[in-house]
C-alpha cells in the first residue's frame, strides 16, 4: 500500500499499536499459561463469541495442521453438548459472556476446561478448571483488537513449544516484527476510498478474514464480506468491481489475481517478494487500522461503536 493516511490517537489506535509488545509478552510468559491450554493428542473444542470465535477457528486449523490433535471451533451458542471431547477451551475477553459461561458450566466435572481471558475478576475464573489471564492485553475500547490477536499469539507460541508449528508458519517473534511493519505501512488511497471490501483466507487465515470483516462492520459500519479464498469464484466475486476491494490473508490462490483484475477490483495481497510479505496475523493489523480510518472519516467513534457493548450478558 502506498498512499499515506494519518491515524488519529483514538484509544483503539493506541491499542492497535501495542500489539507487537503484547505478542512478545504472551510468548515470554507462556509457562504461566500452559495449565489452561490443550495437551498434545487431545480432541479439543474451542469456543467463543464474535471475535473470540474467529480466533478459535484460526487456532483450530493451526492446531490440526501442526499435528497437535483434532480440533473443532464453535460459537458458544452452537456448542454440540452431545459430542465427546478431551478438553474444552474458551476464549472470552470479558470473562462474562453468557453463552461461554453456560458451555463451561455444563461441562464442569465431566471434561477438563480451560479459558483465556483478560480480566481476573470475572465469573470465568470460578467456572473453568484453569484460566490463562492476559490482563496486559485488556482493552478500554469496545471493539477488540489486541486481546484477540494476543490470545492467538499465545496459542501459536504454545504450538511452537510443543514442536507443532505448521510448516511455513512464522514464529511469534517473527510475526511481532511483521506487526511493527504493519503498524507503520501507509494505507493506500484506493483502499481508504473503497465502497466495499471482501476479505479472503485459506485454512487458518479464513478466521482472520472473518475477523477483518467484523472489525470493519463494528467500527465503521462498512460493507464487508468474508469467504474462503477458493469459494470466492463460486459467486462472491460477482460483488467485486471498480472501487471495491478483495483482500487476501496469506498466499493468493493461483489465478485469482487475474480474475479480480478482469472485473476491475482492487487486490490487496502478498507481494511476489516473500521477504516483503507480512505474517497474516500482522496483516490483520492493517485491516484494524483501516477500520479506524474509515470510522473517523465517517464521523464515528471507533472506541464506542454503535449498538455494541463490551460484553453480551443475557438475562434469563
Amino acid at each position: 500500500m502506498s498512499a499515506a493516511t494519518s491515524d488519529r490517537s483514538s484509544r483503539t489506535t493506541v491499542e492497535i499499536a501495542s500489539q507487537p509488545a503484547c505478542w512478545r509478552r504472551a510468548a515470554e510468559t507462556l509457562p504461566a499459561h500452559t495449565a489452561a491450554l490443550p495437551r498434545r493428542g487431545e480432541r479439543v473444542a474451542v469456543v467463543g463469541c464474535g471475535t473470540s470465535w474467529f480466533m478459535a477457528q484460526a487456532y483450530a486449523a493451526l492446531r490440526e495442521s501442526g499435528g497437535h490433535g483434532e480440533t473443532d471451533a464453535f460459537p458458544a451458542s452452537q456448542f454440540p453438548h452431545r459430542r465427546r471431547y478431551d478438553r474444552i477451551l474458551a476464549i472470552s475477553r470479558s470473562g462474562t459472556t453468557t453463552e461461554v459461561l453456560e458451555v463451561l458450566g455444563r461441562a464442569r466435572g465431566t471434561v477438563p476446561t480451560g479459558a483465556i481471558t483478560a480480566d481476573p475478576a470475572t465469573p470465568v475464573m470460578g467456572i473453568a478448571d484453569a484460566v490463562s489471564v492476559l490482563d496486559f492485553a485488556d482493552e478500554e475500547s469496545v471493539v477488540q483488537t489486541r486481546f484477540a490477536t494476543t490470545a492467538l499469539a499465545l496459542l501459536r507460541a504454545h504450538l511452537e513449544l510443543e514442536d507443532a508449528r505448521p510448516a511455513g508458519l512464522r514464529t511469534v517473534a517473527e510475526a511481532a516484527r511483521d506487526a511493527e511493519r504493519a503498524i507503520a505501512v501507509p494505507l493506500a488511497a484506493e483502499v481508504l476510498g473503497a465502497e466495499q471490501f471482501t476479505f479472503l483466507g485459506t485454512d487458518w487465515t479464513y478466521g482472520l478474514a472473518l475477523e477483518a470483516g467484523l472489525k470493519m462492520r463494528e467500527a465503521a459500519g462498512a460493507w464487508t464480506e468474508a469467504y474462503p479464498a477458493m469459494e470466492y469464484r463460486h459467486g462472491p466475486i460477482a460483488i467485486t468491481g471498480p472501487g471495491r476491494v478483495a483482500w487476501m490473508f496469506g498466499a493468493l490462490p493461483e489465478g485469482l489475481s487475474g480474475d479480480i483484475a478482469k472485473v476491475g477490483g482492487t487486490l490487496v495481497a502478498d507481494s511476489q517478494d516473500a521477504a516483503e510479505d507480512l505474517d497474516p496475523l500482522a496483516d490483520l493489523i492493517r485491516a484494524q487500522r483501516l477500520a479506524v480510518a474509515i470510522a473517523e472519516a465517517r464521523g464515528y467513534d471507533p472506541d464506542r461503536p454503535r449498538n455494541l457493548t463490551r460484553s453480551v450478558v443475557l438475562e434469563h
